[in-house]
């Protein structure tokens, strides 16, 4: 493989969010490898263990009696949750009207909010036909999946 194109796949690679690439050719196999941020492993490690926490075997049972002690808040009616990560909007488009309000009546299949993962905007809607009590997340928050979005009584 000649050095220009070598060159190129790099820029690519690193100009892309690919973090690995792998060619064969005839002449050879090439594997390029982007190295991650330095700002991206950090907050990766927080997560799988507390800061200034020795590891410990004991730690992990005794955090979990205390996580299921505090039951999540049930809501009553029923709750329209979100089925994927991805950022909450209420109107369809930037400055339009929202498509629910609280107090608003819906029916089973009709379009509540919209969620963009990926670029991509979905629609989200209503699971069962009644009236909306309850907002519970608001317009351009980020949103994990299984998170409660609506209360429909």
């Amino acid at each position: 493989m000649d050095l220009r194109k070598l060159k190129t796949l790099i820029d690519l690679v690193s100009e892309s969010n690919i973090s690995e690439l792998e060619i064969t050719e005839a002449e050879g196999k090439v594997r390029i490898v982007k190295a991650a941020a330095p700002g991206m492993a950090q907050p990766m490690m927080a997560y799988a263990m507390p800061q200034g926490a020795p590891p410990s075997a004991e730690a992990p049972p005794a955090a979990a009696p205390a996580a299921a002690e505090v039951p999540p808040p049930v809501e009553p009616g029923h709750v329209v949750t979100s089925p994927m990560v991805g950022t909450f909007y209420r109107a369809s488009s930037p400055g339009g009207k929202p498509l629910i309000e609280v107090g608003s009546t819906v029916k089973e299949n009709e379009p509540i909010c919209i969620i963009e993962a990926m670029k991509i905007m979905n629609e989200i809607e209503a699971g069962h036909a009644g009236t909306i009590s309850k907002i519970l997340v608001e317009n351009g928050q980020p949103v994990e999946f299984g998170q409660p979005l609506f209360v429909i009584e």
